[in-house]
């Protein structure tokens, strides 16, 4: 590759929302991955600045009711609780920066021809005129339905979030150039799943063993039938066994290799991948952010570079 590092895309304003005291959202994680990945010696010019989608834009995936609610604040209360958050002009201009991250992460990953990564993104509990599970706007539909504008002929979305892909699944059902894939848990968020193109519930006693031959096989399997031109990875940690809302039992070395599997898969075949970071939910934020760390790790390996060396597993 002619870069010695992956593409990394962050905006300050994904930890700057206030949000009220003990809530159960870790805001801070995004700024302290940031920080943590400066003083392993990045230089600040290793990271784009995400910049805000257009409402056109998130038009092509989501009611312009909808969004005017959110831009204006006249979204029903009853809405806003159930995605999680108080409503806010900062909550809104934040999805806005976060879902356009996603998309110049993705259109990065393209034009490098290689890995991709958001220190942010993976909203996809996100419908199409309304959110859920602290997603807004679904970041990862919004990109691939707008890279298929842009000329792709077929995108594969990777979700190993522990919870389903359900907004992905019900916003892309009647789309066969998007193919939507998700492992998660069985018995977690939320109650009622959504048929996504490829789905694979995962039992709470899984093992790390049998977790990465799922994940390996079902990745081998939509790779060699689909051959996308790309590939949008939902790299959440919430399967990690210390994560508070995830219910499965995968450890810190399972995680990582996770994450080197799908990168690898899809660098061996020269497609381009586009990596979030997804849910973690931990209020030890600072061990929360070790776990994100692991897909930064995988990248660095893959890349040849020597800060994967100053990332524990």
């Amino acid at each position: 590759m002619d870069y010695a590092l992956p593409a990394l895309l962050y905006h300050p304003c994904y930890s700057a929302l206030e949000l009220p005291p003990q809530h159960r959202y870790p805001i801070a994680k995004y700024q302290m991955l940031y920080q943590q990945l400066l003083a392993l010696g990045l230089p600040a010019n290793a990271f784009a600045v995400s910049q805000p989608v257009s409402e056109a834009q998130l038009e092509q995936v989501h009611c312009p009711a909808y969004i005017q609610s959110l831009r204006d604040g006249s979204i029903e209360a009853k809405a806003m609780r159930r995605i999680g958050f108080p409503w806010s002009t900062q909550l809104y201009q934040r999805s806005l920066c976060s879902v356009g991250g996603t998309l110049q992460t993705a259109q990065a990953a393209l034009s490098r021809g290689g890995i991709a990564l958001h220190l942010s993104g993976g909203y996809h509990h996100a419908f199409y005129a309304e959110g859920s599970g602290f997603c807004l706007f679904n970041d990862l539909v919004v990109a691939a339905r707008l890279l298929l504008e842009q000329g792709l002929d077929k995108i594969l979305i990777v979700d190993l979030d522990v919870h389903q892909g359900d907004g992905s699944a019900l916003l892309l059902a009647d789309e066969p150039r998007i193919i939507t894939c998700s492992v998660h848990c069985e018995k977690n968020f939320p109650y009622r799943k959504q048929h996504s193109d490829w789905d694979i519930a995962v039992a709470k006693e899984c093992s790390d063993e049998a977790y990465l031959n799922t994940v390996e096989q079902s990745l081998l399997s939509l790779l060699n039938w689909h051959q996308p031109d790309l590939v949008i990875y939902d790299a959440g940690v919430d399967i990690h066994q210390q994560d508070e809302l995830g219910l499965l039992n995968i450890s810190t070395p399972a995680l990582y290799q996770r994450d080197l599997t799908v990168l690898q898969s899809c660098t061996e075949r020269n497609i381009p991948v586009a990596a979030v970071i997804g849910g973690g939910y931990q209020r030890n934020v600072a061990a929360l952010v070790k776990l994100h760390l692991q897909l930064f790790k995988a990248a660095f390996h893959l890349y040849g570079s020597e800060f994967a060396s100053k990332i524990e597993t």
